[in-house]
């Protein structure tokens, strides 16, 4: 399957969709604080706007709602409004050609697609964001198993940081972070 087999919807086009869905309670709209479920499943394309509409990231996915749920953790204070084009089968080189068209019709690489691409891509390094204390710590270790019982707790207050942080948002998502990646000092979705 080609690009070329695929139709290409530029991105102005597409209807902006609330991060968080909305759902009513009676007859009022109320932010539901879940990634909308519709994309689960669904392989294709996004686009992740801040809260002015300002487009942050491109990516594509085998899983659409699994990725907004991981940019989500990640860049929390970008993941207001989204822009989506499923396909039928997947294809990174399909993938790879809308998300090229819609960065070439943007005029610019998102932040996220370049400068900040590892934030938006990989799991959290807790390292980096070491206290003086957990470095001092960390480095006064005895062995590896008093430096992964440091790591550990950095990764634990980071990971108490970014649910705090989602608590905010109105995010209502089951979270769970991968304990394994947390030994290594890296928090990411499970």
């Amino acid at each position: 399957m080609t690009t070329s087999q695929v139709d290409i919807l530029p991105l102005s086009t597409l209807e902006f969709v609330s991060y968080l869905s909305d759902s009513y309670e009676g007859s009022a709209l109320q932010n539901s604080g879940l990634v909308p479920d519709q994309f689960q499943g669904k392989v294709g394309v996004y686009a992740i706007f801040n809260s002015d509409q300002i487009l942050q990231y491109i990516g594509y996915s085998r899983d659409i709602y699994l990725s907004l749920k991981q940019h989500l953790v990640r860049q929390p204070q970008s993941c207001y409004w989204l822009k989506v084009q499923t396909i039928d089968r997947p294809s990174r080189t399909v993938l790879e050609g809308i998300r090229d068209a819609w960065i070439t019709e943007n005029n610019a690489s998102p932040l996220g697609n370049g400068a900040d691409a590892d934030a938006w891509n990989q799991p959290i390094d807790v390292k980096q964001t070491m206290t003086a204390e957990e470095q001092a710590n960390f480095a006064t270790a005895i062995n590896e198993a008093a430096q992964v019982k440091v790591l550990k707790q950095v990764a634990r207050r980071v990971e108490a940081n970014v649910l705090e942080t989602l608590k905010t948002r109105g995010v209502q998502e089951e979270i769970r972070f991968n304990p394994k990646l947390k030994e290594s000092g890296l928090l990411d979705l499970k």
